[in-house]
């Protein structure tokens, strides 16, 4: 990029508000970047970002890996669009087979999308068709998207459905929130006993079981603040599925790759739900989301039932298949579950050190860092956005979740070392510091 290049497109940066729509153009930081690589981004002002941010718990294997690139480079030799059914080519099939292998038992049936909203679209189009039963009962604080369908099941901010509400009706229940834990209780017995208690309030008082086509959550919540629930609650959801007919959905969008030190969270908490929904770290990078079942139940789901043009297209499907033989040959679940519960013992050092740290939660290597005001005991997301400025000033980037932007995101490709880790706690701990 010449100097000149480089100047003009700065000066584009500035007018962004007349090129984009507030809700894409006034999210944090819009960090003007040229290049990514690794666990890095390359700055239009010259500077070097470590990316704590994975795009989103997108780039599991990293920026640009160079067997992706090469990959769609390849890809791109032979075809570039793909509408499949009207045509069919080898990525897509050879990718549905390679899943087939790392996808929890059953999950064996693939509907591929652009997106993580369409696949929860697809799930529940699904769970509905199939059982011919009308109403979807979600949990509080759980994000599934923002097309109207998703919508209906997400809660984890009221903003997010203001003068959207969708027309048809869901139902809500309380997730296990660490918060709603009495003191000395195990979550692992509070939790489930709460959750039978709760469904049956909503089938005496709301709706009847027989009514319900399924029950969607995140195993971890994620836009909702990185709350871990025990093992014990996610198989009382599972068992409650069972005994009512009722598909049980899980939202693995961005847990799934890798992220939670397995595949999926399911094989970490080891549940399985009927249908899943991915996207996110599936194709580092490229657009790409599958609604995930049983053949036996996506063969009740008949042509024309569901569609789409730009799905499973084929250099998305061949970067994810790349993407896929990097996380094995790499070892980059292992590396998940190692550098995960490394950066929590670090973290927890920092909690000692900092009031204003909340807790320190995490799975993998998705780990939330909550910020309170030592002094109420309030979630401060003023404090949080703070925080990331003046890491962002250091080099390094995070993000933020939870209701009240309370929670500070770490969730770095997983091909980060060590020592990348203790960069980047080291600048949070200044920041915090420096908040003090």
């Amino acid at each position: 990029m010449t100097m000149k290049h480089t100047q003009d497109w700065m000066e584009m940066t500035n007018s962004i508000g007349n090129l984009l729509a507030p809700s894409m153009a006034k999210d944090h930081p819009n960090l003007p970047v040229v290049k990514a690589e690794g666990c890095y981004y390359y700055g239009a002002d010259g500077r070097t970002y470590l990316d704590f941010t994975s795009g989103i718990a997108v780039e599991n294997v990293g920026h640009r890996h160079p067997k992706v690139v090469q990959a769609i480079k390849d890809g791109a030799d032979h075809l570039i669009h793909g509408p499949s059914g009207v045509i069919i080519y080898e990525s897509i099939l050879k990718l549905a087979y390679e899943l087939q292998q790392i996808m929890p038992e059953k999950l064996d049936n693939f509907f591929f999308a652009n997106s993580g909203t369409e696949a929860i679209e697809g799930g529940i189009k699904l769970a509905k068709y199939v059982t011919k039963r009308p109403y979807v009962v979600s949990f509080t604080g759980c994000f599934h998207g923002r097309s109207m369908g998703a919508l209906s099941v997400s809660t984890s901010k009221s903003k997010y459905r203001k003068h959207m509400q969708p027309s048809w009706l869901t139902y809500q229940l309380p997730y296990a929130h660490p918060d709603d834990l009495p003191e000395g209780a195990n979550p692992a017995e509070f939790f489930p006993e709460k959750l039978e208690r709760d469904i049956e309030k909503l089938f005496n008082h709301q709706v009847t079981p027989e009514e319900v086509a399924c029950i969607i959550l995140e195993p971890v919540l994620g836009e909702g603040g990185y709350i871990i629930p025990p093992k014990e609650w996610l198989a009382k959801v599972r068992e409650i599925c069972d005994r009512h007919g009722i598909l049980l959905i899980f939202d693995e969008v961005q847990t799934g790759f890798g992220r939670t030190g397995n595949w999926f969270a399911a094989q970490t908490f080891g549940v399985t739900p009927d249908i899943m929904a991915v996207a996110k770290g599936i194709a580092a990078g490229l657009p790409l989301s599958a609604t995930v079942a049983s053949k036996e139940l996506m063969d009740q789901w008949p042509l024309g039932t569901h569609g789409t043009t730009f799905g499973g297209n084929p250099l998305a499907c061949s970067a994810a298949l790349a993407s896929i033989e990097v996380l094995k040959e790499e070892q980059l679940l292992e590396n998940a579950q190692k550098l995960g519960a490394y950066a929590l013992e670090e973290l927890d050092k920092l909690k000692q050190k900092h009031p204003v740290i909340r807790e320190v939660r995490g799975v993998g290597l998705m780990i939330g860092i909550e910020v309170m005001d030592p002094e109420t005991k309030r979630p401060d997301g003023e404090a949080v956005m703070k925080v990331l400025d003046d890491c962002l000033k250091q080099g390094v980037l995070f993000y933020l979740c939870g209701n009240s932007g309370e929670v500070i995101r770490m969730i770095p490709p997983l091909v980060v070392t060590q020592e990348q880790i203790d960069e980047g706690i080291q600048v949070l701990d200044q920041a915090l510091t420096n908040l003090r």
